[in-house]
């Protein structure tokens, strides 16, 4: 929801219900003629396990119930045995609402456990995903988006396998899927964390948005049109190619932000080494003998 619309708006938050809750609407259903109607009983065990794997929410424990109810019905059954229950909710009990808003806390807490490095966690909650019917286009979707936002340089094969993960699930789709997702999303989890790729191209986002922009360097300009030496463009432009090293000590960004950094690297994985490459660099582009 946009910022606009979102300020003009009555927030509430909805909060899980209580197993006393729950167990009241359970016993309703079961007794009102608008529900049940007395056709079923539900044992204590049965019950209990409504309300675990209700998780809080009245939509699933009716869910479960009703599924419950329908199967005992059909074998003529007068009460809903444990093992009738955990048979017809096997599928059922795990379905979120893919248009909600637990749709999306699902998938936050995926990315959320492999930005964390818990691949059980992460493992559990793909999982749920993939039971409740998620598309495995939108779950790699998100595994690619974490290999840059969450990893980045600290492993750069991460996106590699996030995008070959993508390709392969639009190629076989589920349920052979489910492995190559499983895949994917524990080699995400496991691999060194850095947010460093995130967090430069925002800082570099927000300068430009604050018209910290300024023109271009004349020695950079395009030079391949009639004119434009007249013009002073790309006067003065030393090729790296053509230097020790393959870099050139002149000024490239514009006046506004010369000498700004927006990498800043870790020393995680494999970003120590860019780490190192970027320090040498700056020197040498600067000028500094140092950065040999």
């Amino acid at each position: 929801m946009i910022s606009p619309l979102l300020s003009r708006s009555l927030l509430l938050t909805l909060e899980p219900l209580t197993d006393d809750d729950l167990r009241g609407l359970l016993r309703r259903a079961l007794t009102d003629e608008r529900g049940l109607g007395g056709a079923v009983t539900l044992p204590e065990d049965s019950e209990a396990h409504l309300l675990r794997i209700a998780g809080g929410d009245a939509r699933r424990a009716l869910t479960a119930l009703e599924a419950g109810a329908g199967s005992a019905l059909a074998k003529r059954e007068q009460e809903i045995t444990l093992q009738t229950l955990e048979e017809a909710v096997d599928r059922a009990a795990v379905k979120y609402d893919r248009a909600g808003d637990q749709h999306y806390d699902v998938a936050s807490a995926l990315i959320k456990s492999i930005r964390g490095s818990d691949v059980d966690a992460a493992l559990h909650y793909l999982a749920r995903m993939i039971e409740a019917g998620e598309d495995p286009r939108f779950i790699a979707r998100r595994l690619m988006i974490s290999a840059s936002e969450d990893i980045g340089l600290a492993d750069p094969t991460a996106l590699q396998t996030a995008v070959a993960a993508a390709q392969a699930v639009a190629l076989i789709g589920f349920p052979e899927a489910r492995i190559t997702l499983s895949q994917a999303t524990i080699a995400l989890a496991l691999a060194p964390k850095s947010n460093a790729a995130y967090l430069a191209i925002d800082a570099a986002l927000a300068d430009v948005r604050a018209g910290k922009a300024g023109p271009v360097p004349a020695h950079l300009r395009d030079s391949h049109y009639k004119g434009a030496q007249k013009l002073g463009h790309g006067q003065g432009y030393q090729y790296p190619h053509d230097l020790p090293g393959g870099i050139a000590a002149q000024q490239y960004a514009p006046d506004a932000v010369h000498g700004t950094r927006y990498y800043t690297p870790t020393r995680h994985g494999t970003e120590a080494r860019y780490a190192d490459v970027a320090e040498r660099v700056r020197a040498r582009l600067r000028g500094e003998s140092g950065g040999d």
